[in-house]
């Protein structure tokens, strides 16, 4: 007995069978896209623009692998294959092609910071016209907080487009410039603005002549500051080394066309006298402290996080090459206590990043909170 089937359910058993395949990898592709956002993003939504920055770029990277699947898994001839999978291509470089006036610039130029690393989180840096310590490095633009401590947010792409001057956190040289009259000693006055410089702090000082002018000559006082952070506050009590050291050895600070336009004695001086200042006990922040009070939660932040990363790398050696179960276990302990500690660091960055400049835990009051390890 023969089973009569109808044409149009051979004709979608068909299609069936020939779409299947191509059904289960479309099926397959999206649920692993799903999965990796979930896994990368989804579960952390408190992760700020740094941390979210490398995550991104996996999951771009993920979406255009899917595609490249999805099209070779398509039912269709190896010629239209060929042609789709080229017709991606030049959407992918018509899209990096016109990036330069497009959000996908910042991208890129983002990418190409993170790659060169001109500067890091902490850094004073200097971009045409902005200064100030960089505070967060994002994924489509750069902050830094300025000596004013505000916070100016410049798109990556100007920060490619323009020089970026980047103070060493080595240490760096910082200058004061003033101009004096020809009836002053050059010998004399070199002698007393290295003084000055050493009054304040500053190593290996020299003095350089920038121009003889027509009516006084000019002089530069540099130094080395060993502590760039201190840039402002040093900077600060150099011009008063320098005001405090000449006045009191007799030389005026005051050009000398200024004489022509004031009634002075023979041999009178326009020197403010000498006040002496008692001392306070109180403690006074420095400029920095106030200023700079984003950037240098950051940059403690970034340092207590590489400092925990490079004790547990080195925990986790020290496990696979022990072989005593005693200290394995101590260790062991320790181990999970670093991680712990490197987690609460993450968490409190990106509380941190959420409350758009609201004080956060530093890196030293998250480690006074920290347990401690086993045997302390």
């Amino acid at each position: 007995m023969m089973i009569y089937i109808p044409k149009g359910l051979v004709h979608m058993l068909e299609l069936f069978t020939l779409y299947a395949p191509f059904a289960r990898v479309v099926l397959a592709v999206v649920a692993i896209l799903w999965a990796a956002h979930w896994l990368l993003i989804g579960r952390n939504p408190d992760f700020g623009i740094e941390r979210m920055f490398p995550r991104q770029l996996i999951m771009l990277g993920l979406t255009i692998f899917g595609l490249l699947v999805t099209v070779l898994a398509m039912p269709i001839n190896e010629s239209s294959r060929n042609q789709l999978i080229g017709l991606l291509g030049i959407v992918i470089s018509g899209v990096l092609a016109f990036s330069s006036t497009t959000i996908i610039s910042n991208l890129m130029a983002g990418i190409l910071l993170r790659i060169t690393k001109p500067f890091k989180v902490g850094d004073f840096i200097r971009v045409g016209d902005h200064f100030g310590r960089v505070s967060e490095r994002g994924l489509f633009d750069t902050e830094i907080q300025t000596e004013t401590r505000e916070l100016i947010a410049l798109p990556n792409t100007y920060c490619i487009n323009n020089p970026v001057s980047t103070i060493r956190g080595s240490g760096t040289i910082i200058s004061a410039s003033l101009s004096l009259g020809y009836d002053a000693d050059r010998r004399e006055i070199e002698s007393l603005l290295l003084e000055a410089a050493q009054s304040c702090g500053l190593e290996e000082p020299f003095v350089h002549i920038l121009e003889l002018g027509n009516f006084s000559v000019t002089y530069r006082l540099s130094g080395f500051l060993e502590e760039s952070k201190l840039l402002l506050s040093v900077r600060s009590n150099l011009y008063g080394c320098v005001l405090d050291t000449l006045h009191n050895n007799g030389i005026e600070i005051m050009s000398p066309s200024f004489m022509s336009q004031r009634q002075l004695r023979d041999g009178e001086k326009m020197i403010p006298c000498p006040t002496v200042v008692e001392a306070s006990d109180n403690h006074s922040a420095t400029a920095e402290e106030i200023a700079f009070d984003k950037a240098e939660r950051a940059e403690a932040m970034e340092y207590e996080k590489e400092r925990l990363v490079e004790e547990i790398e080195r925990l986790k050696s020290a496990l696979d090459k022990d072989s005593e179960s005693g200290d394995k276990k101590v260790m062991q302990e320790l181990l999970e206590q670093k991680q712990n500690h490197l987690e609460s660091l993450k968490q409190a960055g990106a509380l941190e990043e959420t409350k758009n400049g609201s004080p956060a835990p530093t890196a030293e009051t998250v480690n006074n909170s920290a347990p401690p390890a086993p045997g302390q």
